[in-house]
């Protein structure tokens, strides 16, 4: 499948080699929706390849594409908790977690 350039996975997923949390923003996505340093990019972004995943969460913006890559993955609440929570980073996002009851998933979040 060739990249539709939508940049729905510079913000879904987390991204370690970025610090980049769950469902925010990376901080090298221009308005665009394009990599601004997309010749300096990290191993992890270079490997990625759209796949199967792209045509599920295929929507008219942005902001769609997200919320059904999340959905999809069952990560919208713990998504929603750290923007709520204003985490910057994974880091600060994993001693969010952390606090949970038993590490847990995020209140109302159900795993099936």
């Amino acid at each position: 499948m060739e990249c539709t350039c939508c940049g729905a996975c510079c913000v879904a997923p987390d991204i370690a080699a970025l610090d980049k949390p769950l469902g925010l923003r990376c901080p090298h996505l221009g308005e665009d929706n394009l990599c601004r340093v997309y010749e300096q990019r990290p191993a992890v972004c270079r490997d990625y390849a759209a796949d199967e995943v792209c045509r599920l969460i295929e929507a008219p913006t942005l902001d769609e594409r997200v919320k059904k890559y999340l959905d999809l993955f069952g990560l919208a609440d713990e998504a929603r908790e750290v923007r709520e929570q204003g985490c910057p980073t994974m880091r600060s996002a994993r001693r969010l977690a952390a606090g949970r009851p038993s590490g847990g998933p995020p209140p109302g979040r159900r795993d099936s």
